[in-house]
Formats: structure tokens, C-alpha cells, sequence
């Protein structure tokens, strides 16, 4: 089984994200946050050549990897969202930008004995599930890792 997230419902019609996290370490910030943050720049994220929210970034906590994805550096990130106001194309949201974060551990220690995760119990939208799927790229599913498949209706670059 892996965690399924529909980032579209999540993005979307979510507001602000509302779940619980079982994680303890976490202390009153779910780890799903940082989760998508992590997606958004994965799948969602236009990739700009030359990226204006990596360049507003006064404490150069947002880096363009080699693979295009962006990467941000929580221990240098003040939360001064510069980032979001910077980006064109509105990718980088306010709230995925907080000043602590933590990261999500899919609860993979924990799905045997406490059955399914809070996050997925405590979300309004049911945007988080876990299932036995398979990625589809015609059905907008994607693989990210082992544990984790991601729906998103994302956009693509066209071939020059």
C-alpha cells in the first residue's frame, strides 16, 4: 500500500490544511505540509531557466537543481515569502512556505499497528488515501519513491 495524494484536491479546494499528524516529533506541524511543498515543486513547478523566486531570495534558501526541481533549505528559509510573491506563474504557495517545518515519514513504522494514518483519517477533502495503484501518466498518477503516488493534473513543457 502507498500513500496516495491528490494534489489537485489539495491545492484546490483545501484552503488551508487542516490534518493531524501521529508523528510526535512533529508538535503541532503536520508533516504534510512539507509533503507538498515537495510535490508542488516536483510535478507542478514551470522550471523557468531563470527562476525569479530562487533570485528573490534574500538568504538563498531556494536552490534550482540539476534536474530542474527546486530544493529549499529550511535552516537558511525565514519565511519572508519573497518566493511566492516572485513567482509568475503562482507555484510557490504562501502557505508551503512555513518557518519550521518537518517532513513527513509516510508513517511507514506505524500503518501496521495503529491501521490507517490520522492525516488520512482527519482530512475533510479525503485527498490522502492509502491504495495499491500503480502510476499512470494518461490518468495524471505519478510515482514519487517507494511509498508514495501523487494525482495532479500538472502542466507540460512544449518541445521546441
Amino acid at each position: 500500500m502507498k500513500l496516495y495524494i491528490d494534489l489537485d484536491k489539495c491545492s484546490g479546494e483545501c484552503p488551508r490544511c487542516v490534518v493531524e499528524c501521529s508523528y510526535f516529533y512533529h508538535n503541532g506541524n503536520n508533516g504534510i505540509v512539507a509533503l507538498r511543498e515537495i510535490l508542488t515543486y516536483a510535478l507542478i513547478c514551470r522550471r523557468c531557466e531563470e527562476p525569479h523566486c530562487v533570485n528573490s531570495c534574500p538568504q538563498n534558501a531556494l536552490e534550482k537543481q540539476v534536474d530542474g526541481i527546486l530544493k529549499r533549505y529550511l535552516m537558511r528559509c525565514i519565511s519572508c515569502k519573497s518566493c511566492s510573491h516572485a513567482c509568475p506563474y503562482g507555484v510557490i504557495l504562501p502557505e508551503l512556505v512555513p518557518y519550521l517545518n518537518s517532513m513527513c515519514d509516510l508513517c511507514l513504522d506505524r500503518r501496521d499497528s495503529q491501521g490507517q494514518p490520522i492525516c488520512i483519517l482527519t482530512c475533510p477533502y479525503k485527498a490522502l488515501e492509502l491504495r495499491d495503484i500503480q502510476a499512470n501518466e494518461q490518468e495524471a498518477i505519478f510515482q514519487i519513491g517507494e511509498n508514495l503516488i501523487v494525482h495532479s493534473t500538472h502542466w507540460s513543457r512544449a518541445k521546441a
